[in-house]
């Protein structure tokens, strides 16, 4: 064909004009940008061309999909044959049967009355169907016994308003490949004659089971990177993963991890032993066949084949013998590994029912990119198991220590755990004068810095509590400490997300019901006192530690005796409560015991707080001794008189001279170096005897080394010596001496 010989226009499998010319502009009075796109049919249809001759033939453009061009014949005066006598076949019907003998893709023209009128050898299913079995029939009926549902009201809608329906997806198994399942485009056009006479519908069908098929992998794997994961549990992100390929990808899935996995314990590395013990994590299936074994069960080594694979492996299918052959209804089966960084975490295997598509090399590509996901949320579920066993070692509360802080206050504690974080820790410590020390606080970057994090700082807190400092000196010390682990790990990681702590330190002391408080951050702190009235602000907010630093909120209250301290972590986010009002309701109740406020607060609580409750007491009388010491050195032998006397009454079995020794001491060191008033307090414990001196003086005492000759000097040494520990706390009108010495109750004569 000439290359000058251009066609007048081209169309291409389904029908449509791709390509109008100018003399094909000037011919039937249409600019191109009216027909392109649209079907030839409803473009020239209704147009006059009789006396015309035509000629249509295959053109070879670049791209794969075929056209046919247009050529108007030429007489031999080189006219266009436009006063010819001869009766000559329209344009419309020459462009038709050339489709329907040479196109590719399927053409089914159907009568008004929606019978079948003509089908091409490429239509759907009539590969090897002889065309006698369903001319003539209604489409549905037609198309019913090849396994093609057509809806017949979708027909006649473009029957009727002339609107084509394009690209309808229908799925069918012709008989000439009933193995597999096909997928079609099917558009639809009406179809006039040139009086503007319906004459019934021509519909094109093209194969796009390989495109679908393709979109379909790529919504799994989509679908499986959104939901495989969401939680840190090992067992929900291996439910995940049957959620997600059941029954999308196969009829059945069966997940498999080793014991180490499911016990939270470091993975074996991928040796792939056969001894390895699996256990069922997960299961499903489409509901026939054989049921998916029990959750926790040992697994055989068979189901994933001849060894656990090391990579995504077809199994080849297993046939039964004889009458078991109707039993089994799962044919091919797909294996994968799940292991991350060298380490064998389990496997899963797929399986179909027998008849079922085999899985193809695009099946394994596809598993492959959903074990890895899975594999990799396993992983980080396990790390987080691990580091959640070690984060409530961490926050465990010794149980020696309830015993040791039951004389100051009846606690109460509660971890409303959640999963996303490790960051929030509690202390009740039990301090020297039976007084005790509450704290809470949290560390602001989750993950396993703010494990380590919160192992330090709870550490740093409980080492600096021996000090005697009060709660904001605590805080500002827990401060440097936070500015100094934020150095370390940012030189260590090149890390720069720097550590923020919400800190609240509430220090009670059941000899005077004084309560000393500093708050660093919006830790939650409320106090409830014998009468009911809650109070949600005691204490202000403070700057976080690792911010701004000191000065923090602080504050001083006696508080009466069964008063509540309420002491809770952070929440994340401000919105997350709970709200005065309700937190208020919960407390207002100070009938109620630690035990049960606590459990109501914690049902307001978000998820990953710590809570702590404390029911203050006072120390009963038969337990403390309390004297005014006058400020004279003649006052230490009433005052080791009065010690001994008081001893014998609780019956404590402490060395009498040691006792006295100590005593008399701390007096005389408060009457030669201090200011008065001075008081001598003496508190009675299970196994200890603890002596006090107060006095207005600011001055700290310090052991000194006297030399032989020196007359005095050995006061403080000779405490720290005879004493289990000594120490000193400052107030703001003075300061305490004090010594804790081993004592036993002793066990009463039988006589």
């Amino acid at each position: 064909m000439p290359a000058h010989d251009e066609p007048l226009l081209t169309v291409d499998d389904h029908g449509r004009v791709v390509e109008w010319s100018v003399a094909a502009e000037d011919l039937f009075g249409r600019p191109a940008a009216h027909v392109l796109g649209r079907s030839v049919f409803d473009v020239v249809g209704a147009t006059t061309t009789q006396g015309r001759s035509w000629r249509i033939g295959p053109l070879a453009p670049e791209s794969r999909e075929r056209t046919w061009g247009v050529w108007q014949e030429r007489d031999d005066d080189g006219d266009g044959g436009m006063d010819g006598d001869e009766n000559l076949p329209g344009l419309a019907e020459v462009i038709l049967d050339a489709v329907f003998t040479q196109a590719d893709v399927g053409l089914h023209f159907l009568d008004p009355q929606l019978r079948v009128v003509r089908v091409n050898p490429s239509a759907i299913g009539m590969r090897g169907i002889p065309l006698g079995d369903i001319i003539g029939l209604p489409a549905t009926e037609a198309y019913a016994a090849m396994g093609v549902r057509i809806e017949e009201s979708m027909l006649r809608e473009v029957l009727v308003s002339g609107e084509p329906a394009r690209d309808v997806l229908l799925r069918s198994r012709p008989p000439t490949d009933p193995e597999r399942e096909h997928i079609f485009s099917v558009s639809i056009y009406r179809v006039r004659s040139r009086a503007g006479r319906t004459l019934g519908l021509v519909a094109t069908t093209v194969d796009v089971s390989a495109r679908e098929h393709a979109q379909a992998r790529l919504r799994l794997l989509h679908r499986a990177r959104e939901l495989i994961g969401r939680t840190l549990d090992v067992e929900r992100t291996a439910g995940e993963l049957v959620d997600v390929t059941v029954p999308d990808f196969a009829d059945s899935a069966i997940v498999a991890l080793t014991d180490a996995v499911l016990q939270g314990r470091t993975p074996e590395l991928s040796a792939h032993d056969d001894e390895l013990l699996l256990r069922c994590a997960a299961a499903g299936s489409t509901g026939a066949g054989y049921p998916p074994p029990p959750t926790g069960s040992a697994l055989l080594p068979e189901l994933f084949g001849p060894k656990l694979p090391s990579t995504v492996t077809i199994l080849p299918v297993s046939e039964p013998d004889g009458a078991d052959a109707d039993d089994t209804p799962y044919g091919p089966r797909l294996v994968a590994p799940l292991s991350a960084r060298g380490q064998i975490l389990g496997a899963v295997a797929f399986e179909r029912r027998r008849g079922s598509e085999p899985f193809t090399p695009e099946d394994v590509d596809l598993a492959k990119g959903i074990t890895t996901r899975a594999a990799i949320s396993l992983e980080n579920a396990l790390r987080f198991t691990r580091e959640h066993v070690v984060m409530t070692a961490l926050q465990s509360w010794p149980s020696g220590q309830e015993r040791q802080t039951q004389r100051a206050a009846e606690i109460a504690q509660r971890h409303h755990a959640g999963g996303s974080g490790a960051g929030s820790w509690f202390d009740a410590l039990p301090l020297p004068g039976s007084r005790l020390a509450l704290v809470v606080g949290k560390v602001e970057n989750p993950g396993l810095s703010a494990v380590a994090t919160m192992s330090r700082l709870r550490t740093a807190a409980q080492a600096l509590t021996t000090l005697d400092l009060d709660p904001h000196e605590l805080l500002a010390r827990l401060h440097s400490t936070v500015l100094r682990l934020a150095r370390e790990q940012k030189d260590a990681q090149g890390s720069t997300d720097e550590p923020t702590v919400h800190c609240t330190i509430a220090i009670h002391d059941p000899v005077s019901g004084r309560l000393d408080a500093a708050r660093a951050g919006r830790s939650m702190f409320t106090i409830v006192r014998p009468d009911g009235t809650v109070d949600t602000a005691p204490l202000q907010e403070g700057p976080l530690l690792g911010e701004e630093g000191p000065p923090f909120a602080s504050t001083s209250l006696v508080l009466p005796e069964g008063s509540t301290v309420c002491l809770a972590s952070p929440a994340a986010t401000r919105a997350q409560g709970p709200t005065r009002g309700g937190l208020a309701a919960a407390l207002a109740h100070p009938d109620r015991g630690p035990q049960q406020m606590a459990d109501d607060v914690e049902r307001l609580l978000a998820p990953d707080r710590v809570l702590l409750v404390a029911r203050t007491r006072h120390l009963p009388p038969d337990e403390l001794a309390e004297w005014n010491v006058p400020p004279e050195l003649q006052s230490a032998r009433p005052a080791r008189e009065q010690t001994q006397t008081r001893l014998q009454e609780w019956g404590l079995d402490v060395d009498p001279f040691s006792a006295e020794l100590v005593v008399s001491e701390l007096v005389t060191n408060a009457i030669r170096y201090g200011a008065p008033p001075i008081t001598l307090r003496l508190i009675r414990g299970e196994t200890t005897l603890t002596c006090e001196i107060d006095d207005a003086a600011l001055t700290a005492p310090y052991p000194r080394h006297a030399k032989a000759t020196d007359e005095g000097g050995r006061g403080l040494h000779i405490c720290a010596t005879l004493a289990k520990s000594w120490g000193v706390r400052f107030r703001d009108d003075g300061k305490t001496v004090w010594a804790v010495l081993d004592a036993q109750t002793a066990e009463p004569d039988a006589g």
